[in-house]
């Protein structure tokens, strides 16, 4: 059973994944693209659009793979953030690590009543392996 907290983290990463999906594209090919007219830079994109069934889905796997694909893009927009010398471009590589960070925080945070079923489930299986072996 959810719990109201849940269901927000769970929105909240949809939203943020969304928006990232969103803000890449943007990027690439109308406020700052590399190249002007755009630049195939704007396929960084097309791998967000892979885990966004199963996160819609509320898939336990899949927001634990993306938490961790995700920092990808955080390292590309602090990267960029830091080293492009257009200053839009720098503010949209800084808006693209804010964005992973709440995506994140809200996949973790989603994800950690998980983490602790399936410690306890995993402690009370021991147990019983301890008390079936002892006697």
């Amino acid at each position: 059973m959810e719990t109201t907290a849940q269901k927000y983290f769970h929105w909240g990463a949809i939203g943020s994944l969304v928006t990232l999906i969103v803000w890449c594209v943007l990027w690439e090919t109308v406020l700052a693209p590399l190249k002007p007219g755009g630049s195939w830079l704007v396929l960084k994109a097309a791998p967000l659009l892979l885990p966004l069934y199963g996160v819609y889905k509320r898939d336990i796997y899949t927001l634990q793979w993306t938490s961790m694909m995700i920092l990808l893009y955080f390292a590309e927009g602090v990267v960029r953030g830091w080293s492009d010398t257009g200053s839009l471009s720098a503010w949209l590589g800084w808006g693209e690590a804010a964005i992973v960070c709440v995506y994140f925080v809200c996949a973790v945070l989603y994800l950690r009543p998980y983490k602790r079923a399936a410690k306890k489930m995993a402690r009370e299986l021991l147990d019983k392996v301890k008390v079936n072996t002892v006697k």
